[in-house]
């Protein structure tokens, strides 16, 4: 898919998982240096019932790289996240007459792609029926984001494939318990062979570079060193909200998501120990937690019909 940046056209890739008529779409996005393959599970999980889209945030994974770095911001990603919501709630037909089936719309976020889909949900007229957030919330203290920021590294590279995989196991073991297949999943999708012969990530390490404070969707205050804080941003979603938790999480502290549940008394939570930032939404109850809260719109629609 093109999408039109400040700069001109760039593209942005995604996977999409089950029938392409089904009239209910889960889109997923990830989290800062991550890409739409840390989904597979559960867009296998739920195809059979949604259509699921997962995005590759621009300069990550299978999409393009900015020749501007300046647009790696959220502005960037909200324009791009709605093009592509354009692109597939498009009315479609169905049935003898062919006659036209609106289409519904709930968001799963993890870390980056939770602030992203609570920007758009905030918005006058937004789509997002239901959201995930997954380990993100409203208020992301700074030792979090210098944590996460951390993770961009290595602009080198790795010189074989096991010191890459050591790495990722390294760097995302606050994930928590996975398998040997999970942690080669997410290695075999997480680094790229250049032309030097050794394993890189797969991301622009210039992502990095992005602020805060320089980002115009973001309406941080004067105290914007104490971490990020979208509060406003959060009191304008008014849409059922799911919020995904690792019991060790730095990103998303115990206070805030008490916050957010005193803000907006229906906000539904689950919280998995042993895990940090952020639950790789691989293990079956996480999946199941994310399936069950998606059903509840289903249920609700079907009540009436």
């Amino acid at each position: 898919m093109l999408s039109l940046g400040p700069e001109g056209f760039h593209r942005v890739a995604y996977t999409d998982w089950g029938d392409p008529d089904n009239p209910h779409v889960v889109m997923c996005v990830h989290g800062l240096s991550r890409n739409s393959r840390d989904f597979d599970y559960l867009a296998q999980a739920l195809r059979k019932d949604y259509r699921v889209i997962c995005m590759d945030v621009v300069g990550r994974g299978e999409s393009d790289w900015l020749a501007d770095k300046s647009g790696y911001s959220f502005s960037t990603y909200l324009s791009d996240a709605a093009a592509l919501v354009a692109r597939v709630t498009t009315p479609v037909r169905s049935g003898f007459l062919r006659e036209m089936r609106s289409r519904s719309l709930d968001w799963v976020g993890t870390s980056m792609g939770g602030l992203i889909g609570m920007l758009l949900a905030a918005k006058r007229n937004s789509p997002v029926g239901r959201l995930v957030m997954n380990d993100v919330g409203p208020f992301v203290p700074w030792n979090g984001l210098f944590r996460l920021k951390g993770h961009l590294g290595h602009p080198r590279g790795f010189g074989t494939r096991p010191a890459a995989a050591a790495f990722l196991r390294e760097a995302l073991a606050a994930f928590g318990p996975l398998t040997d297949a999970q942690w080669a999943h997410l290695t075999e999708h997480s680094f790229r062979q250049h032309k030097d012969g050794r394993w890189h990530l797969r991301f622009d390490p210039a992502i990095g570079q992005w602020s805060p404070q320089a980002d115009p969707e973001l309406p941080i205050g004067p105290e914007f060193l104490r971490g990020i804080d979208l509060w406003s941003v959060w009191n304008a979603v008014h849409c059922p909200v799911l919020v995904l938790r690792g019991a060790n999480s730095d990103v998303l502290p115990a206070p805030t998501v008490k916050e957010m549940r005193r803000r907006k008394p229906g906000t539904q939570v689950e919280e998995f120990e042993g895990v940090g930032h952020a639950p790789a939404l691989m293990d079956r109850r996480q999946i199941d937690a994310v399936r069950a809260f998606l059903k509840q719109r289903r249920s609700t629609a079907k009540k009436g019909a």
